[in-house]
């Protein structure tokens, strides 16, 4: 049986909303915050149990690797995540499997494509926080292996246009090593839209009278955005992605959101938009694309 690709969600990273979900793996407590996005969250959740999957495969913009895309290779991974800029909510004891023969395809296919590609085997590697933060808000409960895929900073070196050209090959490699698993597989895009952020942090952190996006510009750009994906004009969004990019100092330079949509053939059917809310001062939305459905 062929596999294919059975749902693809840009899921925002954030740690705060893992941190006013207050999960048991999770040292800090908070007392609320943020429940537009949890809550959408909530809703995608109810959605993608009502799928039968096998795999999660996320690209994430917090593992960087500057020569090449890197795939965890390590059946599980098991330690604690502190994030570097919010160690006081964020310190998340993880425990997760990992789909290596997938993993594996992938990055040989990438590889025969012309990519750089390199399977990441040391066991004591540290998941990063996007990762993680992506795949709890997405299945809290952690059943399902996931394929971790670093964020090549090709858009640091050279441009948002090299990014999605390296995007679009690693899409084709993704889609093809899926195809031949015989999986059913659901794709994240871990990445928030606009991306400028507070350099102050509130006394109380889940203050939400403190929270507000950080420029209207912004807000506009993240509006522009979601409009385009919201009806299905994923290539005009493409197109746009790189003046987006910059003017919205936005985390799509990652290539995450680009990959996952080239993945999905360029989606013409309309996203499900989950939720929509500021955290720090940037724009997060989540959204959902359902090809067996739309």
């Amino acid at each position: 049986m062929e596999g294919r690709i059975v749902a693809g969600v840009l899921a925002p990273h954030p740690p705060h909303l893992v941190y006013a979900d207050n999960p048991p793996q999770n040292e800090p407590t908070a007392e609320c915050g943020w429940e537009t996005l949890r809550w959408g969250y909530e809703r995608l959740r109810k959605d993608l149990d009502a799928i039968d999957f096998d795999t999660i495969v996320i690209l994430s913009p917090h593992w960087q690797t500057y020569v090449g895309h890197h795939f965890l290779g390590v059946e599980q991974f098991k330690s604690l995540s502190v994030d570097p800029v919010f160690p006081n909510l964020f310190r998340y004891h993880y425990d997760l499997k990992v789909d290596v023969a997938l993993a594996q395809a992938i990055c040989a296919a990438g590889s025969k494509a012309g990519l750089v590609t390199k399977m990441m085997e040391n066991p004591d590697f540290r998941v990063d926080y996007g990762t993680i933060v992506s795949c709890h808000l997405t299945r809290p409960n952690w059943d399902k292996p996931i394929v971790g895929i670093s964020s090549c900073r090709s858009a640091a070196y050279y441009s948002v246009e090299v990014m999605a050209e390296q995007a679009k090959a690693l899409a084709a490699a993704t889609c093809a090593a899926i195809k031949a698993s015989g999986k059913r597989v659901v794709l994240l895009a871990s990445n928030s839209l606009s991306h400028r952020h507070f350099t102050h942090e509130a006394e109380v952190p889940e203050d939400m009278s403190r929270e507000h996006i950080m420029s209207h510009a912004q807000y506009l750009w993240d509006m522009r955005a979601i409009d385009l994906l919201r009806n299905g004009h994923t290539e005009q969004f493409l197109d746009e992605m790189p003046e987006f990019t910059s003017q919205a100092i936005s985390e799509t330079d990652a290539g995450a959101l680009s990959w996952m949509l080239q993945c999905m053939d360029m989606p013409k059917y309309k996203a499900e938009l989950y939720g929509y809310g500021s955290v720090i001062g940037t724009g997060n939305a989540v959204m959902g694309w359902f090809p067996e459905t739309s």
